[in-house]
């Protein structure tokens, strides 16, 4: 008998790890200064998909691999046009927004921190964004989700209205 090899496995995913930010408290106790990390992350795939983590510990590499942990267990599908987003949108949280807008091929990316390094993930080679109010990186990373929570695609769209793409755009 011969040995056979399984082929079918698909390949481990392959994602693009961003470290956004990393904070450093320390609590006071009776021996003197107990230093905890806390690591905000975000993965993606350069496709489409994109996920972000927030974990804490003693230890940085150990918050950074629970944030990391985190962020590929919450994935979302960003829907891409040619590079950009399909339309522009406003995502809020808190007291924390963040515009979103398309942009033509050759702008790149005009993010701040934060808002890039989700693009960066994502795959999006041209948008222009800007943030407003709270600039915790924390609070403009879950403002930016929930902007690409809101992007719709217009095949999507259309499917869900029973029509074709023809009929929607004329």
């Amino acid at each position: 008998m011969e040995h056979q090899k399984n082929f079918d496995r698909k390949p481990a995913e392959e994602f693009v790890e961003k470290l956004v930010k990393l904070n450093r408290t320390a609590k006071t106790v009776k021996g003197g200064r107990r230093m905890s990390f806390s690591a905000l992350t975000v993965v993606g795939d350069k496709k489409g998909r994109i996920g972000f983590g927030f974990g804490k510990a003693n230890d940085v590499t150990e918050a950074i691999r629970k944030s990391l942990d985190k962020a590929k267990s919450n994935l979302i599908t960003l829907p891409m046009k040619n590079g950009t987003i399909p339309h522009e949108m406003i995502g809020k949280y808190k007291s924390s927004s963040v515009l979103l807008k398309p942009a033509c091929p050759g702008t790149g990316v005009i993010a701040g921190g934060a808002v890039r390094a989700v693009m960066d993930a994502a795959g999006i080679t041209d948008v222009i964004s800007k943030s407003q109010g709270s600039r915790t990186s924390v609070n403009v990373v879950r403002a930016t989700f929930d902007a690409v929570n809101g992007l719709m695609n217009a095949r999507t769209v259309a499917q869900n209205r029973g029509k074709t793409l023809k009929d929607l755009w004329g």
